[in-house]
């Protein structure tokens, strides 16, 4: 697989990582192992979970993977902190004394003394800036994150929060920005990539598929055992269901039949290449799943096929 640079650090990462997001829930220890030696046999490197990912079932997951199908320094292992849902009401907290609690309580749960990237999870209007990075710094001095990012963050957030953290060589340097970008949802576009690019970022795609709904099975209603049909997925999946949508959706199919490919591969190698993007992450129930889409490593598309879908999608 091929690797690439965040920003303007060493840390090297596959173009592709393994989202955990079901690890856990939907998918059990088993399906979760078998995904991950599909991932790692084709060259892949970087693991991708957070604390809220099945109530910290997902990094449990992974702990147990780690010494007995990896050995530790053979992958980049990002997680995040900062929500949370007490009661089942989604809680967001950035403060310097959350965020550090939960860390301690994810590499418990990983069975590691530390991340590699480590992600404050989305913004926090109610928190100081200063106090949440300062959390970032803790981790990154006693050697708990190799590395550190923010996640969701808008253009402006994500500046000025590189831009504290550079002026100081004591402090963390961001590293990373994950945020959702797929042909479905294009918002990336209008100030993240470029602040990243400028403040030396690397950028993480989630939901390269929009849900799933770029793979096209949605085309003709919700079947029943998808993503959509599930309730704790069903509201996520639902914007992408409208017309506008459809159009796009359309286009992938009649470019994918055109090349002889899925629409999931069009779709998918369409993120993976844009430009500013460093890692896309891409999840997958069953190995079964995760092969097929970890095919798109054999894929370019066409720049003429990347054009159209540029102009059909904004």
């Amino acid at each position: 697989m091929h690797m690439r640079k965040a920003g303007n650090s060493g840390l090297t990462l596959s173009r592709l990582g393994l989202g955990t997001m079901t690890w856990g829930r939907d998918t059990d220890e088993h399906e979760a192992a078998d995904q991950c030696r599909a991932f790692i046999d084709i060259g892949g490197n970087f693991i991708d979970t957070a604390a809220t990912y099945g109530d910290g079932d997902s990094e449990r997951v992974i702990g147990g993977l780690i010494g007995t199908l990896f050995a530790r320094d053979e992958v980049v292992i990002a997680t995040k902190a900062g929500i949370t849902f007490p009661d089942g009401v989604r809680s967001v907290d950035n403060s310097r004394h959350a965020l550090i609690a939960e860390l301690d309580r994810s590499l418990v749960r990983l069975g590691t003394d530390f991340v590699d990237i480590w992600q404050v999870h989305t913004w926090d209007p109610t928190a100081p800036i200063d106090d949440t990075l300062s959390a970032l710094d803790y981790a990154y001095n006693t050697g708990r994150a190799r590395y550190v990012g923010v996640s969701n963050f808008t253009g402006w957030q994500l500046a000025i929060s590189a831009t504290k953290q550079i002026t100081n060589s004591a402090k963390a340097p961001i590293t990373t920005i994950q945020s959702e970008y797929s042909l479905l949802n294009r918002n990336a576009e209008i100030e993240i990539l470029d602040s990243a690019q400028a403040c030396g970022v690397g950028f993480l795609a989630w939901a390269p598929l929009a849900r799933g709904v770029l793979t096209g099975k949605y085309r003709n209603g919700v079947p029943s055992d998808s993503r959509g049909a599930a309730p704790h997925f069903a509201k996520d999946i639902a914007p992408y269901l409208d017309a506008s949508s459809s159009r796009i959706v359309e286009a992938v199919c009649v470019a994918a039949s055109g090349l002889g490919y899925s629409p999931l591969e069009v779709a998918l190698s369409w993120v993976r290449d844009a430009p500013g993007v460093t890692s896309t992450i891409i999840g997958a129930r069953t190995g079964a799943q995760l092969r097929g889409v970890l095919k798109t490593e054999e894929i370019t598309l066409p720049e003429i096929v990347r054009t159209a879908l540029n102009d059909v999608s904004l």
